[in-house]
């Protein structure tokens, strides 16, 4: 075991884990933070992306060592905003790829403010979603970039 420490949505955590642990393992069971999915558990689907000093990363295979002195974003400490555009639109259906593609809609706002479509459906191209609510989510996220810039 050894100490690690980072902050999660704000707050600073040190944890004494073994350093090899996934991330997703950390926030789901120790931290409490259940909005962060299991999917593949190969990094391949989105369910499990969290912000990494702003950086979409998939926290299933990402060790908790990784991540000491960093800050991390689960879905539970994104702007409301987003969360709220989602709602509006209807862009979740069962729900499960959700929490990845707000992590991946909040990573691209963060550096493209005002996306087209094209680029909305190519940062979220790799988030799998089974329901067919892609142009929901398209819709959502381009609600949010407006309030966002308003």
């Amino acid at each position: 075991m050894t100490a690690v420490s980072f902050s999660v949505n704000g707050r600073r955590h040190t944890l004494d884990a073994d350093p090899s642990t996934p991330l997703l393992d950390v926030l789901r069971d120790e931290l409490q933070l259940k909005g962060t999915r299991f999917g593949c558990g190969a990094g391949e689907c989105g369910a499990c992306q969290v912000l990494v000093d702003g950086r979409s990363t998939a926290a299933c295979n990402t060790p908790l060592a990784a991540v000491e002195g960093h800050e991390v974003t689960t879905v539970e400490g994104l702007d409301r905003c987003l969360v709220e555009a989602f709602i509006a639109e209807q862009a979740a259906q069962c729900a499960y790829c959700s929490s990845g593609m707000l992590i991946g809609a909040a990573a691209l706002l963060r550096h493209t403010p005002s996306p087209t479509d094209e680029e909305v459906r190519r940062a979220l191209d790799a988030h799998l979603c089974r329901c067919g609510a892609h142009n929901r989510i398209v819709r959502a996220v381009q609600r949010a970039a407006q309030a966002l810039v308003q």
